[in-house]
């Protein structure tokens, strides 16, 4: 699903770190980085028909790589 994110994250939590995260593997094999870290956060999105709602969003991130594989989790409303 494709969608964009309006606006700041809020309620950032860190869900996983290094060993945690199931797909590290993945991860240091296609973006390289060592420190990864799996979190999720509350967002505005705008999906591909226009509409806009709010959601939880996951992603991946880690040093000097920046913020990979975005998902809504959820939808909030």
């Amino acid at each position: 699903m494709h969608f964009e994110i309006l606006g700041e994250i809020s309620e950032m939590e860190v869900m996983a770190t290094g060993p945690g995260i199931r797909r590290l593997k993945f991860l240091r094999k296609r973006y390289g980085g060592r420190r990864w870290r799996k979190l999720k956060g509350i967002a505005t999105v705008r999906l591909p028909g226009g509409s806009i709602r709010w959601a939880e969003v996951h992603w991946y991130e880690a040093h000097g790589v920046g913020r990979k594989g975005w998902k809504i989790k959820r939808f909030l409303d």
